[in-house]
């Protein structure tokens, strides 16, 4: 499953932001803590530069605390970069970045002057919630879909720091395809986009393999099943959710579970490791290059062609 969902308003936030970002001091780029790699563009990346970076994980309390803490050390090998992890469920938590700021672009502070920084982040990652808590009122628009945000805003927290809000932005195309499945189990793209008995059963295989405890306390199975086909029936037989004959609904119980991970009521889960991003790094790189080998063949093959036409 290879998502493509680019609305218009993410290419204008991007040429926006490209012109902004030399006056910026300090990149927050916010990421999904349950999925750390898929939920880190690598348009935020190219754009930044070389310019400092605030990595906050966000929806930590949904994810897997050990996992999580893997993560913040995978992601501050990079130079520049401080990854943190928060909730904003808890302000306190939240609360401290503006400090975290300072201490990362201490030459502006100590000539108080503001320092500018700008908030990034893919749709639905609680980037809103993030700003409204850090200036003490509703500012950025929040809601429980994915691109809510539709224009950039720059908003003073009168503490010494300056944020620009940006819309959340997916990139063009994601290139890995289990990428395209986790942002779709966590909600990072609109369900209308997906189909949901797909994304359903590539949770259900990887909750077999990663968590399989957690899968059979919250449904109350004895024993798990082998596939992920199976174990959302059995689940479906658990929940009622049949159709007229006793057939299981499908499309009913991929809701149900994709629900369930979402509002953490499976238990705290991770849907990806440091070492599975290494792994599907140097895949979609064999891919890509690939991909370019092929297209330069084509392209080849036409230029050969144009060349024999014209000696005709």
């Amino acid at each position: 499953m290879a998502i493509q969902w680019y609305p218009g308003h993410m290419h204008k936030a991007r040429k926006e932001i490209e012109e902004v970002m030399p006056q910026v001091d300090l990149v927050i780029e916010v990421l999904d803590a349950r999925i750390p790699y898929s939920s880190e563009n690598p348009v935020v990346s190219t754009l930044r530069g070389d310019k400092p970076c605030i990595k906050l994980l966000n929806k930590s309390d949904l994810a897997d605390p050990e996992t999580t803490q893997r993560w913040i050390e995978y992601l501050e090998r990079e130079q520049g970069v401080k990854a943190m992890a928060i909730t904003t469920l808890q302000a306190a938590q939240v609360k401290k970045i503006p400090d975290l700021c300072r201490k990362f672009v201490p030459s502006r502070d100590k000539l108080e002057k503001d320092i500018r920084t700008m908030i990034m982040g893919i749709p639905n990652v609680g980037k809103s919630t993030i700003i409204n808590t850090l200036a003490g009122r509703m500012i950025a628009k929040t809601g429980n879909e994915p691109a809510v945000t539709k224009v950039q805003q720059r908003i003073n927290l009168r503490n010494g720091i300056v944020l620009s809000d940006t819309p959340g932005i997916l990139w063009p195309k994601v290139d890995n395809e289990k990428s395209s499945y986790r942002l779709a189990i966590t909600g990072a793209i609109k369900d209308t986009a997906m189909e949901y008995e797909d994304v359903a059963m590539f949770a259900a295989e990887y909750f077999l393999k990663a968590y399989p405890e957690a899968i059979a306390e919250r449904y109350k199975l004895k024993e798990l099943p082998d596939t992920d086909i199976e174990l959302l029936e059995a689940i479906g037989r658990k929940r009622g959710a049949l159709r007229p004959g006793g057939r299981i609904d499908l499309h009913k119980v991929s809701e149900l579970v994709l629900h369930e991970f979402r509002s953490g009521k499976i238990g705290q889960l991770s849907l990806e490791t440091p070492e599975m991003a290494e792994q599907e790094k140097a895949e979609v790189a064999v891919i890509m290059a690939e991909k370019a080998a092929k297209d330069e063949k084509r392209k080849e093959k036409e230029r050969l062609k144009l060349a024999g036409k014209r000696h005709r």
